[in-house]
């Protein structure tokens, strides 16, 4: 399934991680597991915030997918099922069907 992680990076964790390195392995290592549709990065509530696209296999993986973003950064992980314009023009056409 189509999903969103968005990740939110507490500023003293996030800066620590920036400065020992560990920031770019965490990030670059689950990047190349998940091979995103898309990442995006920037500030929400002033926090550095992660969007990440993914095709979630199964709800199972979540533990393993959130935990270096947890022990890492202590960063809050929260996971959204989305759609993208076609999913949703499907979804529409369901509904029409249905009636």
């Amino acid at each position: 399934m189509r999903t969103m992680m968005t990740v939110s990076f507490p500023t003293a964790s996030a800066n620590d991680s920036v400065r020992d390195g560990s920031m770019p392995k965490i990030l670059g290592d689950t990047l190349e597991r998940l091979k995103p549709e898309a990442a995006f990065f920037t500030t929400h509530n002033g926090l550095r915030t992660a969007y990440i696209v993914f095709d979630m296999k199964d709800a199972s993986d979540m533990p393993s997918i959130a935990e270096p973003f947890f022990m890492g950064f202590n960063a809050g992980v929260s996971f959204s099922p989305v759609m993208n314009t076609d999913d949703l023009k499907a979804g529409l056409q369901k509904l029409q069907s249905a009636k």
